[in-house]
């Protein structure tokens, strides 16, 4: 049974692989306001998959993180479905192949929950990430 769930989690990975593509069409929807509030560093890639407000901000960008997470949500569940693996397992292996995907300059959320801003090198993950 402890096979099973690996052999699926690892399935799960390799799909979120693949998946980040697909997530970038519809549930990253990079309009101006969201490249706009990312490259001012207000806000980053969490490590669970969803976007993250850095600090505090308005009800306008808090919604426009409540949009893109929603949709996100939505593309993990089906994923995850098809994949047999959970949604939480999906959406974290997403976060990590979406920090990993950060360009220099834009923030991310380290292992410790803190918030760092992607240097020249790789970014730091958790070390269950792929």
């Amino acid at each position: 049974m402890q096979t099973t769930r690996f052999a699926r989690f690892g399935i799960a990975l390799g799909a979120a692989a693949l998946a980040v593509g697909a997530i970038a069409g519809p549930a990253l929807a990079r309009d101006p306001a969201y490249e706009a509030a990312r490259a001012a560093g207000k806000v980053g890639e969490k490590m669970d998959g969803y976007i993250g407000i850095v600090g505090s901000g308005d009800a306008d960008l808090r919604k426009m993180v409540d949009d893109i997470n929603i949709k996100r949500k939505a593309v993990y569940a089906q994923k995850a479905q098809e994949q047999h693996a959970t949604v939480e397992q999906y959406a974290f292996t997403s976060g990590c192949l979406l920090i990993s995907q950060t360009k220099p300059g834009e923030k991310y959320q380290a292992p410790d929950g803190s918030w760092k801003t992607r240097g020249a090198g790789a970014p730091e993950r958790d070390s269950r990430c792929p």
